[in-house]
């Protein structure tokens, strides 16, 4: 049985961070499974499919459409749609303020959902995003929740955007975490919780390396 490591949470707590550094360290695979939401979001705003009236529809018809790949470039890790990589693409604003209303039509989470079991099934995976502990491996035996207060998350969301997009507003990251937290939060497909016997982790006043010396202290147990 391949070990699965499920790390939850909201935006911004640093779960693709420490999923990542944690993977690295147990030599095992990283799925970043945020960026796949997100690469599905971009997929259908560069199709101009994502437009006032929204319609589920068409973008449950599209999804046949969409090739997602994990490459490991010099260290790094890179997610590829359609061949392209697109690691930078998915981390604007206009990702962020649509990803949560793809995330939340059924069809499309059960079109991640399989690919991410299926990537598990054969390695040992670190996993992180916001149902892994309670929808996609609810079995795994190490599973953290991560949580920051609201202005924190946003300041590092907002000090990771502007390194490319020097038009971005703090005011604007706050409210759009707050607001997908919202959305997240209440859906009624796989709604962003952490799973009963997750180990929630509060990052606010933490540094990088006391979180990751934490999980790895835990997952060791």
């Amino acid at each position: 049985m391949k070990e699965i490591i499920a790390i939850d949470g909201h935006a911004a707590t640093g779960k693709s961070t420490q999923a990542n550094k944690i993977a690295r360290f147990l030599n095992y695979i990283y799925i970043d499974t945020g960026s796949m939401y997100r690469a599905v979001t971009l997929y259908f705003l560069k199709n101009n499919m994502l437009k006032e009236s929204f319609d589920s529809n068409i973008i449950i018809d599209n999804l046949k459409f969409i090739n997602l790949e994990f490459k490991f470039i010099k260290d790094s890790h890179f997610i590829f749609l359609n061949g392209n990589n697109i690691e930078n693409d998915i981390r604007n604003m206009d990702v962020s303020e649509n990803v949560s209303q793809i995330a939340a039509i059924p069809e499309v989470r059960s079109f991640l959902v399989e690919i991410q079991r299926k990537i598990a099934s054969n390695n040992n995976v670190v996993m992180d995003g916001r149902d892994i502990g309670t929808v996609v491996f609810p079995k795994a035996k190490k599973k953290f929740f991560l949580v920051a207060s609201d202005k924190i998350r946003a300041k590092r969301r907002y000090e990771e955007l502007k390194i490319d997009h020097n038009n971005v507003k703090f005011s604007k990251v706050l409210e759009n975490l707050i607001s997908r937290d919202l959305e997240d939060s209440t859906r009624k497909t796989s709604p962003l919780k952490p799973a009963k016997d997750a180990v929630i982790i509060d990052t606010s006043n933490l540094t990088e390396n006391q979180v990751f010396e934490k999980l790895i202290s835990l997952i060791r147990e």
